[in-house]
């Protein structure tokens, strides 16, 4: 055990959790209604909770189990059997490693919250993140991260895929799914109300941001040169992205809004996670000034011309942020160009297939989908019994 690597990574689980209790939590409720922002933040902390517990009872071995198939790691690992405060993965205790990737296992399905907000049903909520976060996302950890069949010497050839903190693994599936989600849901009744507090979402942004250097400096799992620099292209990506995102709306539309800024900073931090242990920082001010742009304009596509309802932009901003970013590794000379283009592929895929199955599946047991009524009076009062603001008191 490295003592110096083993506070870094106790600070950065820390910083990851952070990001979504309370970031994305703020970011996406100041984003939906007054009358639902409580429901938003309920879905963020009721999937935090969940899926640690499914983390210790499955997940952790299925993503990091020693299973010799490549597709997934078995349950040897399951409820942590075997695993003491000795037991060691690298120069890390493996329980700080299992703290650590639990983190990733919360935000991930909680990303995909923002495509079904203010219509949704909490039972499938917490059903359908409970198996996606098993059947879906712990495999593709599995995968690229845990040794399987995507990671060097896999059906990728010697070099297999690049994936620092989480391009393919956790915005392409996220975004994947807020998609095919989005689509079976359909558009929300009342798609004109601004967001209820833009503060909110600033804040949250922010919150994301400082996070963020725990999410990608972590996955360096030591406290060397690489977790600084990795730290600092993630910090580069997201002022650019931030700055190029604005500066498309003024040439647009004549004006720059805060929203939109602090939107960029979450596409340039989405797009700099897969490279950020693979860049330096003039390639992190290419890949954050374009990603400002590039995914500014998914939104446009996706909401404007498709015609998606996926609410808080989960895909455009997420989705193709980490596509993105997983290209730039090869772009820059820093992957090979069939694993990169072959893992988005292959685990795009396998994200829908199954998506599409577990949305089928879950809709069966409880609806996807509120009444009309509950949807107009707003989801904070008729499924929780609670109002974000009383103006009477």
């Amino acid at each position: 055990m490295n003592a110096a690597d083993t506070a870094w990574i106790i600070v950065a689980t820390a910083l990851v959790l952070f990001m979504t209790l309370p970031g994305l939590a703020l970011f996406y409720g100041g984003l939906v209604r007054a009358r639902n922002v409580l429901s938003v933040f309920m879905h963020c902390y009721a999937i935090a909770c969940l899926m640690s517990i499914l983390w210790l009872a499955f997940g952790y071995s299925i993503a990091f189990g020693s299973g010799t198939s490549g597709f997934w790691g078995g349950f040897d690992k399951a409820f942590l059997n075997g695993v003491t405060a000795d037991s060691l993965s690298g120069s890390l205790p493996e329980i700080l490693f299992f703290a650590f990737q639990m983190t990733f296992a919360i935000i991930t399905p909680a990303l995909i919250v923002g495509a079904y907000v203010e219509r949704v049903g909490f039972g499938f909520v917490l059903l359908f993140s409970a198996l996606w976060m098993l059947i879906v996302y712990a495999p593709v950890v599995h995968w690229i991260w845990g040794g399987g069949m995507m990671s060097d010497g896999g059906i990728f050839g010697e070099t297999g895929v690049r994936d620092f903190a989480g391009g393919i693994v956790v915005h392409e599936t996220a975004g994947l799914a807020a998609l095919v989600i989005a689509i079976f849901l359909g558009a929300r009744k009342n798609q004109t109300t601004p967001p209820h507090n833009p503060g909110f979402v600033m804040i949250g942004a922010a919150m994301l941001w400082v996070g963020w250097f725990g999410f990608n400096g972590g996955s360096q799992l030591a406290a060397d040169g690489g977790a600084a620099m990795a730290l600092t292209v993630t910090h580069i990506s997201a002022a650019a992205a931030s700055l190029s995102w604005g500066l498309w709306e003024r040439v647009k539309y004549g004006k720059t809004s805060l929203v939109g800024v602090v939107t960029g900073t979450i596409a340039g931090l989405a797009s700099i996670t897969p490279a950020s242990g693979f860049v330096g920082p003039v390639a992190a001010l290419i890949i954050g000034t374009i990603a400002g742009i590039l995914c500014q304009e998914a939104v446009n596509l996706i909401r404007n011309k498709v015609k998606i309802d996926d609410t808080l932009d989960v895909f455009a901003v997420h989705g193709v942020g980490g596509i993105f970013g997983t290209i730039m590794i090869a772009v820059f000379g820093q992957g090979a160009w069939m694993a990169q283009l072959g893992a988005l592929a292959v685990v795009g895929a396998y994200t829908i297939v199954l998506t599409v199955a577990l949305v089928k599946l879950v809709g069966m047991i409880t609806p996807l989908r509120v009444d009309a009524e509950t949807e107009v009076n707003g989801l904070d009062l008729s499924v929780h019994g609670e109002r974000a603001y009383d103006m009477s008191s």
